[in-house]
């Protein structure tokens, strides 16, 4: 029996889809289904327009506004926070598939002597008393200091000391006051009958693998264990081979073709896509849908790295660049900054992708995209730096 076929313009619609862009950003907005079917959303710090989660919740309902996560975590507790590649926003029903992480990372740092300088057990005690007493604390709650040289990543012990309790659910994250992190005991964050509800480690390989698998729609086996990085290749190995999943060959842009692996439901899928919303929108770096560098270049042949880290007379574009994507296609990418005093958001430069003409309409797109943006970040004008 022959493979299953997928063309580029088919999977890049049904990639597209998998990520929430398949259509317009509008309609009524559930945050919850959105976290659910993203799987996690990536939380960072850096706020040239908005900070990535809330951007990333934006470009997928345009109805999205930033304190409706606080409240979706502080109050509803719809999401618990832990780590994926970083610090993320996870359904919180997907807790008992994620008890061997908590495991996992203590088990990796202690393996590793990363933390030689956070207090001891009596110390961390001592934490937990403070917690328990007085409600959710930040670090800047607590003032010991960092001893020695103090390098780039170095952080006080008392700081050490909160987030390996925190890798290990011993206490958990209760909001955030802007980026401020603000530390409760795990058994009153955590839903108590999902964290008391006892997985073997094999169902929960299992059900991370077929809930990464059914969000990438197809891929390798080395992209599953990405995923969610929770799961080691060979865990992921020995899921495979008893998993029904299904062996396909997905077209790259370039016009080749790789042998890959495909959810066991994909066919169904695939008779049920629908063609992409020929929306432009303004992507944020971290957005979930070009999270992996490389499979975004095999897909749309869209060459994209962030630049922040890179030195200001080496990078190729520049601080914080946004691609920009219409339709099924990246079509080019904008370096745009918020100037919330000035209430402007600045757009400083526009590159168009080789072989894209920027016509009148798309040119139309991309302001009517910015105006929209610029009501999200609530300011009132948007001004080009130069035409």
């Amino acid at each position: 029996m022959a493979k299953l076929k997928i063309d580029n313009r088919t999977a890049r619609a049904l990639w597209l889809q998998s990520h929430g862009l398949g259509q317009a950003p509008t309609g009524a907005l559930d945050l919850a289904q959105i976290i659910k079917d993203l799987g996690f959303v990536q939380l960072d710090s850096i706020q040239v327009v908005a900070r990535a989660h809330h951007h990333i919740f934006w470009s997928r309902n345009q109805n999205y506004r930033e304190p409706m996560l606080d409240k979706f975590m502080r109050i509803e507790r719809g999401v618990f926070e832990h780590f994926t590649h970083d610090a993320s926003v996870i359904p919180m029903q997907f807790l008992p598939m994620w008890r061997r992480q908590f495991r996992r990372l203590t088990a990796k740092i202690d393996k590793k002597g990363w933390y030689k300088s956070m207090p001891d057990a009596a110390g961390r005690a001592e934490i937990r008393d403070r917690i328990t007493a007085e409600g959710p604390l930040s670090s800047h709650d607590f003032d010991t200091k960092i001893s020695g040289k103090k390098e780039m990543w170095s952080r006080p012990p008392h700081k050490l000391g909160l987030d390996y309790m925190w890798y290990g659910g011993e206490l958990a994250t209760c909001h955030r006051d802007g980026f401020t992190k603000y530390y409760d005991l795990g058994e009153r964050i955590f839903d108590q009958d999902l964290w008391q509800a006892e997985l073997s480690e094999d169902v929960q390989i299992t059900q991370l693998c077929n809930a990464a698998i059914a969000r990438l729609g197809f891929g390798s086996l080395g992209e599953v264990q990405k995923f969610w990085d929770a799961v080691d290749r060979a865990e992921v190995s020995h899921w495979a081979a008893k998993a029904h999943l299904q062996e396909v060959e997905v077209q790259t842009y370039d016009g080749s073709w790789v042998q890959t692996l495909a959810a066991p439901d994909i066919e169904a899928r695939l008779a049920e896509l629908a063609p992409a919303t020929s929306r432009l929108r303004i992507l944020n770096p971290f957005d979930p849908a070009i999270r992996d560098r490389a499979r975004a270049e095999r897909l749309f042949g869209f060459e994209y790295r962030v630049e922040m880290f890179v030195p200001a007379a080496k990078r190729k574009w520049g601080y914080y660049v946004y691609p920009i994507l219409e339709g099924d296609r990246f079509v080019g990418r904008i370096e745009v900054k918020a100037d919330r005093k000035a209430s402007t958001l600045n757009a400083l430069q526009l590159w168009e992708e080789p072989g894209v003409k920027w016509t009148g309409a798309r040119r139309q797109k991309l302001e009517a995209e910015l105006v929209r943006m610029a009501r999200f970040v609530g300011v009132d004008d948007v001004v080009w730096a130069s035409r």
